[in-house]
C-alpha cells in the first residue's frame, strides 16, 4: 500500500509525458464510455479523458455518482452504453478502472453488439476479494461478495466476445496483479509499472490505450513487445509469455 504514494508524481509525469503521448496514432471517432473505480467520481478520470478528446475519440463520462452493486450493474451501466450507442450510431468502447472494469467486462457480455472493445486497468477480474477494499465496497453497495452465485465469479473471469485488454502493475498496492491476469483465449494481459491509483493517469498505460483503441474494429491485433517498447514495458508473466 505505501507503494501507492507514487500516484501523483505518475500524474505529473504522465502531464509531461503530453508531447510523447500525441505521437500515440490519432482515432477514428468513434464514442468511448470511460468508468471510474469504487469509491470515485468521473473527475479522477478527467486526465485520461482529455488524452483522448485529443486523439480524437467522442469520449463520454460514466455519468453516475452512486456506487453501483453488482446485481444493479445490467439495469444501469447498460443503459449508460446504450445511451451512448444510440447517440453516436455505432458501437461504444469501454475504458474501466479497478472495479469500473469489471462493470465494463460485464456490460460488454450483456450487450455485445454495442460494445467495440474493452480496456481494464488493475481489474479484479478473477476474485473480487483479491484487494483490500473489498469490504468497503460490502457497506457501500449492499452487495456481499460471498453471496455472488458461483457461476457469476467463473463467468467474471472469461472475456466478453469482443477484444478485450487487461493492463496491470505487479506493483500494485491495492489489487492483487494476479486476479488481473485474462487467460480467456482471445484476450490479452499487457504490464506496466504503476501504482493502481495512479493508472489512469501512468504515461505507459495512456500509450497502451491509446494504441489499442487506434486499431479498426476487424483489425485487432495483440500488443507487441518490439522495438522501443521493450525499453518502457515488462515482458510480462512467464507462463503467459510462452502461451503468446
Amino acid at each position: 500500500m505505501a507503494l501507492e504514494g507514487r500516484a501523483p508524481l505518475e500524474g505529473a509525469l504522465g502531464l509531461l509525458s503530453t508531447p510523447l503521448l500525441r505521437r500515440v496514432r490519432r482515432g477514428d471517432g468513434h464514442p468511448i464510455v470511460v468508468l471510474p473505480p469504487f469509491g470515485a467520481a468521473d473527475q479522477f478520470t478527467s486526465g485520461l479523458r482529455s488524452f483522448l478528446k485529443d486523439r480524437g475519440y467522442d469520449v463520454h463520462p460514466w455519468g453516475h455518482p452512486e456506487v453501483l452493486g453488482l446485481h444493479r450493474l445490467v439495469h444501469v451501466a447498460a443503459e449508460r452504453v446504450q445511451e451512448v450507442r444510440a447517440m453516436a450510431g455505432q458501437p461504444v468502447s469501454l475504458i474501466g478502472h479497478s472495479l469500473g472494469g469489471v462493470y465494463a467486462r460485464e456490460v460488454a457480455r450483456f450487450i455485445p453488439d454495442d460494445v467495440r472493445f474493452v480496456i481494464t486497468l488493475g481489474s479484479p477480474i478473477n476474485d473480487l476479494k483479491a484487494n483490500h477494499v473489498w469490504p468497503m465496497f460490502e457497506a457501500a453497495s449492499g452487495t456481499r461478495v460471498s453471496s455472488l452465485p458461483p457461476d457469476f465469479a467463473t463467468r467474471m473471469a472469461k472475456a466478453p466476445p469482443v477484444p478485450t485488454t487487461s493492463i496491470f502493475s505487479k506493483t500494485d498496492g491495492v489489487v492483487a496483479w494476479r486476479s488481473c491476469i485474462d487467460r480467456s483465449d482471445g484476450a490479452e494481459n499487457v504490464e506496466v509499472v504503476s501504482s493502481h491509483i495512479g493508472l489512469p493517469s501512468n504515461p505507459w498505460a495512456i500509450y497502451v490505450v491509446g494504441d489499442r483503441l487506434a486499431q479498426p474494429a476487424d483489425e485487432w491485433r495483440p500488443f507487441h513487445r518490439s522495438g522501443k517498447r521493450r525499453l518502457g514495458f515488462p515482458p510480462g508473466p512467464r507462463k503467459l509469455r510462452e502461451a503468446e
